[in-house]
């Protein structure tokens, strides 16, 4: 009786999710918030980068957000940012993804992306250089590229003091780019590279005053490097003995890489995250606090309090990109039906449609506070185990400011296949977000 009377109530709230106009409630919730946060139940579904590409491109226009942020790595990403700001000169958008190599490359190497890189391109175009919206990684898994990085700025503005992170970024060399061998390793005996990145990083911002003047921007995309670097050792030490600890060092990089950057475009600057349901919505909404994590969501909103809107995304059936392991070529797979009794079994019944939601109005439907299931789907993915997992119990009006729930969803469009590994899955990689 009481799914029924909040099946009723869904039904009631719900409106239409069919273009760009009907985005406007969210519009007018986002108001004059600094940090809008958008999700995605999966990582390979076109809707979920269709509509938040259609929201970005609203903010932009409409509210003047000055960059975007995704779940990507810095170093890649910031060939996006430099492309779309018209710094880098190759002639595609499409040609400039193909230098996605690390997996999963469906992510951010796909025709959603594309579009949204050559909207921004064109988009910057009427605007002077300093005022153009950038595009930025948030994630913490590249440390060799990211420590190549830091070195060949050194080389160019200091060569003693690249000669000395060569020195000390030399303590990952027997490992040879192997981030499991490292791991394991520290984990086996107690010894670590973590005094090496955290003295290159510091070195670095002691002669920061000296090396801005040949240039804010690069010395800025050098200290994140250095930065990325100290954080991801933490984290692959941290993810080979288990726990919570290295999902903590993830999103907690993510939200202080995300406040460098606000930092870093002014005191007035807005930004639009891309992320997984998982680190956007609260954690505090799931089980994930009851066992000591933290997420973007939770940290986001700690930060910034009420300047902080966030929107997930969730399907009820469809088709997804994905792998059965880490590191499996990429697959079109069935996504099935959702489970019942769930928050998307829920959307389904109340009408096949697609559909906006704005939580405010769920807080007072009956049943609408308690918690239930809302499917999260990882690159790693088996559609024959839906009964078994992939669902998070959520209190969605605790966890989101909006839904966009799209009732059948399509897999996005990637612009190359991956190669299979030829060994185990790393122990140090996350199976889903």
């Amino acid at each position: 009786m009481q799914e029924e009377r909040l099946i009723e109530g869904v039904k009631r709230i719900s409106r239409p999710l069919r273009d760009d106009g009907d985005l406007q409630p969210l519009l007018d919730r986002v108001g004059d918030a600094r940090v809008v946060l958008l999700g995605e139940a999966s990582h390979g579904t076109s809707e979920f980068y269709t509509w938040r590409e259609r929201i970005t491109r609203r903010l932009i226009t409409e509210k003047g957000f000055h960059f975007i942020a995704v779940e990507g790595d810095w170093p890649d990403c910031y060939l996006v940012n430099r492309w779309v700001k018209g710094v880098d000169g190759r002639e595609t958008a499409r040609e400039m993804l193909h230098t996605f190599e690390r997996w999963p490359t469906w992510m951010w190497a796909n025709e959603e992306v594309a579009s949204l890189a050559e909207w921004l391109r064109a988009h910057n175009e009427a605007l002077p250089e300093d005022g153009r919206v950038g595009f930025y990684g948030l994630d913490v898994y590249s440390l060799w590229d990211s420590m190549d990085v830091v070195t060949r700025y050194l080389e160019e503005v200091d060569p003693e003091a690249a000669r000395r992170a060569r020195n000390g970024y030399g303590c990952f060399d027997p490992y040879e780019q192997d981030v499991q061998d490292y791991a394991m390793a520290t984990a086996l005996v107690p010894t670590s590279c973590e005094e090496a990145v955290m003295r290159i990083l510091m070195d670095l911002r002691s002669k920061g005053p000296d090396y801005r003047t040949e240039g804010r921007e690069a010395f800025f995309n050098a200290e994140q490097n250095a930065l990325v670097a100290r954080n991801a050792e933490r984290y692959y030490r941290a993810m080979i003995r288990g726990g919570a600890q290295s999902w903590n060092v993830r999103d907690t990089h993510m939200v202080e890489t995300l406040e460098r950057l606000l930092n870093h475009h002014g005191p007035e600057s807005k930004a639009i995250v891309w992320e997984h349901n998982t680190h956007v919505g609260d954690a505090r909404a799931t089980d994930m606090a009851r066992v000591g994590m933290v997420n973007v969501g939770s940290l986001a909103r700690d930060r910034w309090g009420g300047e902080v809107v966030i929107a997930g995304f969730s399907s009820h059936s469809g088709s997804v990109i994905a792998g059965t392991e880490w590191g499996a070529p990429m697959q079109r797979m069935s996504v099935p039906e959702a489970r019942e009794g769930s928050w998307e079994h829920v959307f389904h019944t109340a009408g096949a449609h697609d559909k906006l939601l704005m939580m405010d109005e769920l807080d007072d439907v009956e049943g609408a506070a308690d918690a239930r299931g809302h499917r999260a789907i990882g690159v790693v993915y088996h559609p024959s185990r839906e009964s078994r997992g992939n669902y998070v119990p959520s209190v969605l009006p605790m966890r989101y400011d909006a839904m966009l729930y799209i009732d059948r969803s399509n897999a996005l469009r990637p612009l190359k296949m991956p190669a299979r590994l030829d060994h185990e899955p790393p122990e140090t990689f996350p199976t889903g977000m």
